[in-house]
């Protein structure tokens, strides 16, 4: 197993320095994009609105840091691959299952900042996550081209 886990590691990852860059510029521009949708959306202001995106980007600002090099270093183990060689199929599997797993982060920060049921969270999370995957999916290929794994 540490054998193996050495091979993996000869497929070069992400500095800290540029994961940080690349999670806090996805949050940004996710911010910069969905906030006015979700006050208009949701006919709030765009105060509130900018509440709960910023509340709901720190706690997937946090996973996604964890789930993105959790992915990469499988990825680099499995098909010696460095994330800016990520094919299409796989891009769309990681942006759906990035915003799959958050909802267990998120869900219950919906239901406090704005009073909603559970069910209406949900609908809630999942709309904001179909917007996100699809954001996700466009930022990370466009992050891989100007900014590749330097190796």
């Amino acid at each position: 197993m540490k054998k193996e886990l050495g091979r993996a590691m000869d497929v070069p990852l992400r500095s800290l320095r540029e994961r940080v860059l690349q999670t806090l510029l996805f949050e940004a521009g996710g911010l910069l994009l969905v906030a006015p949708l979700v006050a208009w959306a949701g006919d709030v202001r765009a105060a509130e609105s900018l509440v709960l995106l910023v509340a709901l980007s720190a706690a997937v600002m946090a996973w996604a840091a964890i789930y993105n090099t959790a992915f990469d270093l499988v990825e680099a183990h499995v098909a010696r691959r460095v994330a800016s060689a990520r094919p299409h199929l796989l891009r769309v599997l990681h942006a759906l299952g990035l915003e799959v797993s958050s909802v267990l982060a998120t869900c219950p920060i919906i239901v406090w900042l704005t009073g909603l049921g559970w069910w209406q969270a949900l609908a809630v999370d999942i709309a904001l996550g179909l917007v996100y995957a699809a954001y996700g999916y466009a930022y990370h290929w466009l992050f891989d081209r100007l900014r590749p794994v330097q190796g």
